[in-house]
């Protein structure tokens, strides 16, 4: 039986969930959850004016039009969005990042990067790269995305 695996895919789930679980906690002191980051973030790279219909936002998180909806719904009780008008009719509903939205997600964004640093803090920078190429080769043997081009390549 084949046990070589486990030391390797044991340690790459141990990782995820300290990773995760330090998101999570980091998301939560600052009141917001993954699904609402990730509307904002979503609404932030659609650009000025950070606008989107909830169908766009719906394909853009690719989630349902329902589970858009909900976050939707979270964070504007939270005021960090708006529903707005983007001319007349049912259809012309839009949803718009307001100033606090955007200021928190600069805070998000921070603080994130902050924890992650510390997180692989201990590991020199050329153990760093290593470590990142041979998990872009791992999932590209996987089938999964390259991730080339993004911070850190």
């Amino acid at each position: 039986m084949p046990v070589e695996s486990i030391g390797v895919i044991t340690r790459i789930w141990w990782a995820a969930k300290v990773f995760g679980d330090e998101r999570r906690r980091l998301l939560a002191n600052l009141g917001i959850d993954v699904a609402v980051l990730d509307l904002l973030s979503t609404l932030r790279r659609a650009g000025t004016p950070y606008r989107m219909s909830p169908s766009e936002l719906a394909d853009a998180c690719m989630v349902t039009r329902g589970a858009i909806t909900q976050r939707v719904e979270r964070a504007v009780r939270a005021g960090l969005v708006e529903r707005t008008t983007a001319g007349s009719g049912y259809h012309a509903r839009a949803v718009t990042l307001t100033d606090a939205g955007n200021a928190l997600l600069d805070r998000v964004v921070a603080d994130l990067l902050a924890a992650e640093d510390r997180l692989i803090g201990h590991l020199a920078p050329e153990r760093r790269d290593q470590l990142a190429g041979l998990l872009r080769e791992l999932l590209a043997g996987l089938g999964g995305p390259s991730l080339t081009g993004q911070v850190g390549d």
